[in-house]
């Protein structure tokens, strides 16, 4: 907006955006009615666990894409939620449509929070920059994490906290030769930390149900750091490719077709009524069947 000239500093008009301040200055800011989106709204299902004037919480299907992109102009939870929210939209970006404030890959299933007001957009950005949402996926993966690894108490970024719980700090940055994946980087990339831990081995630990907590929130961070670590999630096509299950069920972790990850938990002040709010997602059926057959 200040790059527009929409805001005014004692009746001038400031387009320099360290421009400063001082105490009895008039600020001016003019806001446009928010345009149509350019996005159209299509009227696909959603599976709505809370909704509500401000935000609306939803459990995203697998191969559901949250926004639109190059390769994926249409069919995105966006385009549903145009098409759900009807008027309602605020005006976020001076444009009409709902506030995505995370995301989860297209075929990682679970729970999502978006923003419905400009207020919301802002009150859930600002909690999850101070890393305060709480994020618990449910993934599985090649093998048992385990502190008895002395490959694991070997890697750098890799330690292992009270409850056998798997610590991961790396930074991750664009992979340098496939721009579609991200890896561990030593320098010049995002820091990120996972908690990992095992909830129950399957087919006698050729692989293992976890639980991931995030503490930030990092393109893939969850398929990077559980690669990075040995244990890449079943059916990853990106980060476990060659990978192969030990023993007899080898072949129904080859036909599972994307990876098991599902965000199970999401909680979070509410950002208008300071409210405390926390959503449960069963597991999908596809992971639940997994895990009866290898379990």
């Amino acid at each position: 907006m200040i790059a527009e000239g929409s805001v005014y500093v004692n009746g001038v008009v400031v387009i320099d955006q360290k421009a400063k301040v001082y105490e009895g200055d008039t600020i001016l800011i003019q806001i446009a009615e928010a345009q149509d989106s350019h996005m159209l709204p299509e009227n696909i299902p959603l599976d709505i666990l809370h909704e509500d004037g401000d935000i609306i919480v939803i459990n995203k299907t697998a191969g559901m894409v949250v926004h639109p992109a190059p390769g994926s102009p249409s069919g995105t939870l966006v385009n549903a939620l145009l098409a759900h929210c009807g008027e309602t939209l605020s005006g976020i970006g001076g444009m009409k449509r709902p506030g995505i404030v995370h995301r989860i890959d297209k075929d990682t299933t679970g729970l999502l929070v978006v923003a419905k007001t400009d207020a919301a957009h802002q009150g859930l950005a600002s909690q999850f920059e101070a890393h305060s949402v709480e994020r618990l996926y449910t993934a599985v993966c090649f093998g048992t994490p385990s502190a008895a690894d002395p490959r694991l108490m070997g890697l750098s970024g890799t330690s292992f906290e009270a409850g056998n719980t798997l610590k991961i700090i790396t930074q991750l940055a664009r992979h340098k030769t496939d721009r579609q994946r991200q890896a561990v980087v030593v320098q010049n990339g995002k820091h990120a930390v996972t908690r990992v831990r095992v909830l129950r081995e399957l087919s006698e630990g050729a692989a293992s149900i976890v639980e991931c907590k995030l503490e930030t929130g990092r393109t893939h961070q969850i398929r990077v750091h559980m690669s990075y670590v040995g244990h890449a999630l079943i059916g990853d096509q990106t980060y476990s490719r060659r990978r192969k299950m030990k023993g007899m069920h080898t072949a129904l972790a080859d036909a599972f077709s994307r990876q098991a990850l599902h965000a199970g938990l999401l909680g979070f002040v509410h950002p208008i009524t300071g409210r405390n709010l926390s959503f449960v997602a069963p597991l999908p059926t596809d992971i639940n069947d997994f895990i009866t057959a290898t379990g």
